[in-house]
């Protein structure tokens, strides 16, 4: 029998994320079969709305592994020119991951990967400036090993953070988006952290279950060169294959001039030599999903966590462009819960990961 939360989860991202309507074009694009169920629930819903057509495609994290481990520098930069043509059609797009093992990039060359991240960004700019898109994920045993969790209770907490009220939250929203668009300066204070920037003339953006489910943050981008100071992330990231633990910035004049991690120190700083920009910040958030509050490895979901903050390395975004352009985009997080304030020029607007702020009260968890 059939998990009855796989069809609420479909219905979210068919109903509410996207929107489905009649003569849309879907493209359901899914990262390993486990997540066969839901992609059945999905395409049959799109049907029912009337979507002239759906397409799905099914990746496989091994083949990719091969690919890159196989590949020399002229099929790197072929470009996959059949897929930009396809998604120039495509008005909606549904993407989801359902890894068995987020480690199967580990040893894979990063060079290699980084290569073609760069020759790909046309079809992902594509897609982001001109669907209407949606991420997310699927439960499975190695992601619920990743997050230290049986199944069930990795399904539980999944299907809780995914299928919730979206509407009331982004109501809950639009109290954080007014507060940030009237400040001026953000400082950031915690253990081995200290932290500040310019956010003036930044638009903020909520996320309020629209482009990814779980979702649950409210970003904006900091004014390039304004980032201040230092900052030790203490949620695990993994990024291209590799674990990354206790990474640590410091920054003068927007600029991550150090960064250091617990022995991934010559990974992490290739990573940031991607280009110019990946040394700047593209995007600082406050994650608010009141159903996510521990790590799980999986960055989808952690860097929604309820009181915690995702300063980003790399691109920005167009809703909020700072005017950093990078082919890196690696979402750091940061969580304050027990440790940790944010302020907004000389507002405590959080405290040890719960809001304090009259404005923002409702935002708090009912724990």
């Amino acid at each position: 029998m059939q998990d009855p939360r796989i069809k609420e989860m479909a219905s979210v991202l068919v109903n509410y994320s996207t929107g489905v309507k009649k003569n849309d074009i879907v493209l359901i694009s899914a990262s390993g079969f486990s997540c066969l169920p839901l992609v059945k629930e999905i395409y049959a819903q799109c049907l029912k709305k009337g979507a002239k057509y759906v397409e799905y495609d099914f990746t496989i994290p091994e083949l990719n592994r091969l690919y890159f481990t196989n590949a020399d520098k002229s099929q790197l930069a072929h470009f996959p020119q059949h897929k930009l043509d396809f998604m120039k059609q495509v008005t909606v797009f549904i993407g989801i991951g359902s890894a068995e093992n987020s480690m199967v990039m580990a040893q894979v060359n990063q060079e290699k990967m980084i290569a073609y991240s760069k020759v790909v960004r046309p079809i992902i700019d594509w897609r982001v400036k001109n669907t209407r898109w949606v991420v997310t994920r699927f439960p499975t045993h190695g992601s619920a090993q990743e997050a230290r969790m049986s199944l069930d209770e990795y399904e539980d907490y999944l299907f809780s953070s995914c299928c919730i009220d979206w509407q009331a939250e982004s109501k809950k929203q639009d109290k954080l988006i007014k507060l940030m668009d009237r400040a001026e300066r953000v400082r950031i204070s915690a253990s081995d952290t200290e932290l500040s920037f310019n956010i003036k003339g930044m638009k903020s953006i909520k996320c309020d279950g629209r482009c990814n489910i779980p979702d649950g943050e409210v970003y904006t981008a900091p004014v390039r060169d304004s980032v201040e100071g230092y900052i030790t992330y203490n949620c695990p990231s993994i990024y291209q294959g590799k674990e990354f633990n206790d990474v640590r910035f410091e920054f003068s004049k927007g600029k991550i001039i150090k960064a250091t991690a617990a022995a991934s120190n010559t990974s992490l700083n290739r990573i940031l030599d991607t280009d110019e920009g990946a040394r700047f910040i593209g995007e600082f958030a406050i994650g608010v999903n009141p159903k996510i509050r521990v790590p799980m490895r999986n960055i989808l979901f952690d860097e929604k966590i309820f009181g915690s903050i995702h300063l980003t390395p790399g691109q920005c975004y167009e809703e909020c462009d700072n005017g950093n352009k990078s082919a890196v985009h690696w979402d750091l997080v940061k969580i304050l819960t027990g440790d940790g304030e944010i302020w907004f020029d000389n507002v405590l607007i959080q405290k040890d990961g719960y809001f304090v702020h009259e404005a923002l009260l409702d935002l708090n968890p009912g724990d």
